[in-house]
C-alpha cells in the first residue's frame, strides 16, 4: 500500500519561518536551492534570520547584497556562492572540525528550523537525504520544525539518511536537477604525477579517504594496478567509479563496515549520483560517526589524502585561507589526519602542487599573514608535490627544511635556502 502523504506550496512551507529563528540549510549536491529562490522572495517580511551551512552549491540570491539584514549565513565551510558574501562582511565563517558540527547543533547552535531536500516517498512512507547526510542528519533530529524539498532526481541512498514523511512539518515538491561538479575533468599533468608518486605509498588492502579537489582524484586515477582497497571517507566523487567496476575499490580487507564503502555525502556529476542511488554498497552515515578518529583508526592501513593552499618549511598546514580571505573551512582535514596515524600502518598525507596556477609558491618560509592552520606541523607526517615526498614525522625543524625543499619547485628552492639558512643559522 502507498503511504498517504501531501504536498503544499513553497509559501505555505515557509510561513513557519518567524523573525529571529535560525535555519539549517542542507548542501552540497542536495543544496535546496529552489526553496532557497523562494525564500528570497520573502526578503521584505522577515529580519534577523540566521542561516547556518555547511558547503553549498549553486547560485544562492540569499548571499548577494541586499539581503543581509533579513538574512545572515553563518558558514562552517565558505564555499564559492558565499566567499564575497564573507569577504565583504556580510557572512561569517565558524571554524569547526566537521566531526564537531552535529555537537554544536545539539549545544551552542539549536536549530529552529531545517530545510533539506531529499528523494521522494518509498511506498512505506521513507525519504531519505540523498547524497548528503553529512550534519544534515543531526539537524533533522534537532530542529523544532522541518521543510522537506522532495526532489525526483535525489538518488536514494543507503545508511543513516532515511526520513519518514511523518517527521516533516511541510513538503514542497520540486524537480531539479543537482547541482554538479566534474573534478576529474580538471586534472592536469602535474596532479596526476602526483596522483602517481602517493599511488606508491598505498600498499593493496589499504582504505583510503580522499579529499575535495582534482589531486584526489588524479590519485584514484592512478591505483588501477592495486588491489582489495577499501574506502571511509567524508566524501567520494566520480573516481570511485571505475575502481568499483574493476574490482579494485571491494572493501573487502576493512576491519569495520567490510563490503561498504562508507562515506557522508557525495559530490560529482549526474554519473556518480546516478551510480549511488539505491546502491547498497555506498553506506552514508552521520557525520559525526564517519569523522571521529576513534572510528577511523579501526581499520588498518588508513591513507588519508589531503590539500593544502600552502605549507611552511616547518610543516604547518593552511588549507581554508588565502592570507585572510575565507577560502573554504577545516572541514575534515583534521579528523582523518589524526585517524590515520593511529591507524595500524596508517598515513596521512598532504598532496600539493608546488606551485599555484599564478606560479606563487606553495611551500614557503612562513604562512601569509592572516593564514589559518588548520592541520598543525604536530599532526604532518608525509608531505607529496610533483617532485617527491617528504616524510616530516619524527624530524626536527632543520631536517623538515630541507626535505621540503627538495619537493619545492627547482625555481624556488635558492630562495627558501637562503630564507632557510637566515632562520636556521647553520643550516646546510
Amino acid at each position: 500500500m502507498i503511504h498517504p502523504y501531501s504536498y503544499t506550496t513553497p509559501e505555505n512551507a515557509l510561513s513557519l519561518i518567524q523573525n529571529g529563528n535560525r535555519i539549517f540549510v542542507h548542501g552540497s549536491a542536495c543544496t535546496p536551492l529552489f526553496l532557497l529562490r523562494e525564500l528570497a522572495k520573502m526578503k521584505d517580511q522577515l529580519k534577523d534570520i540566521e542561516i547556518i551551512s555547511i558547503t553549498l552549491q549553486g547560485k544562492i540570491e540569499l548571499a548577494e547584497p541586499g539581503f543581509e539584514k533579513s538574512f545572515h549565513i553563518n558558514s562552517l565551510f565558505v564555499s564559492d556562492p558565499i566567499r564575497n558574501a564573507v569577504k565583504e562582511g556580510r557572512a561569517d565563517f565558524i571554524p569547526a572540525f566537521l566531526s564537531d558540527i552535529p555537537d554544536m547543533m545539539r549545544s551552542v547552535l539549536p536549530v529552529d528550523i531545517a530545510i533539506v531536500q531529499v528523494s521522494p516517498p518509498d511506498i512505506h512512507g521513507y525519504c531519505t537525504l540523498g547524497t548528503s547526510v553529512d550534519v544534515a542528519r543531526t539537524a533533522v533530529n534537532c530542529a523544532k520544525y522541518l521543510i522537506a524539498q522532495v526532489n525526483p532526481q535525489v538518488p536514494r541512498t543507503h545508511g543513516d539518511g532515511m526520513i519518514h514523511t511523518d517527521r516533516f512539518t511541510a513538503m514542497v515538491f520540486h524537480d531539479e536537477a543537482l547541482p554538479t561538479v566534474d573534478y576529474g575533468a580538471k586534472v592536469t599533468e602535474t596532479e596526476l604525477k602526483i596522483g602517481e608518486h602517493v599511488a606508491q605509498m598505498i600498499d593493496d588492502g589499504s582504505t583510503l579517504q580522499v579529499g575535495i579537489g582534482t589531486i584526489p582524484d588524479a590519485v584514484l586515477k592512478s591505483l588501477f594496478n592495486h588491489k582489495d582497497l577499501g574506502m571511509h571517507t567524508e566524501m567520494c566523487s566520480d573516481g570511485v567509479i571505475p575502481l568499483f567496476e574493476k574490482d579494485i575499490i571491494n572493501n573487502r580487507k576493512k576491519r569495520i563496515h567490510p563490503n561498504k564503502l562508507v562515506t557522508s555525502f557525495a559530490l560529482g556529476t549526474k554519473d556518480l549520483y546516478n551510480y549511488v542511488n539505491d546502491n547498497p554498497a555506498f553506506n552514508f552515515l552521520d557525520i559525526d560517526y564517519v569523522n571521529d578518529p576513534h572510528v577511523i583508526r579501526r581499520n588498518p592501513k588508513v591513507i588519508a589524502i589531503n590539500s593544502a593552499v600552502e605549507v611552511d618549511i616547518t610543516g604547518q598546514i593552511c588549507a581554508d585561507s588565502i592570507g585572510t580571505y575565507q577560502y573554504s573551512g577545516i572541514g575534515g582535514q583534521m579528523d582523518f589526519m589524526r585517524g590515520a596515524a593511529l591507524s595500524e600502518g596508517g598515513k596521512p598525507i598532504i598532496a600539493i602542487t608546488s606551485r599555484t596556477n599564478k606560479g606563487k609558491p606553495r611551500i614557503v618560509p612562513y604562512l601569509q599573514a592572516g593564514a589559518g592552520v588548520v592541520t598543525t606541523r604536530g599532526h604532518i607526517h608525509y608531505i607529496v608535490t610533483e617532485y617527491g615526498i617528504a616524510f616530516l614525522y619524527g624530524k626536527n625543524l632543520r631536517q623538515r627544511a630541507k626535505a621540503l625543499i627538495n619537493i619545492s619547485h627547482p625555481d624556488d628552492r635558492e630562495k627558501l635556502t637562503k630564507q632557510c639558512f637566515e632562520r636556521f643559522k647553520e643550516f646546510l
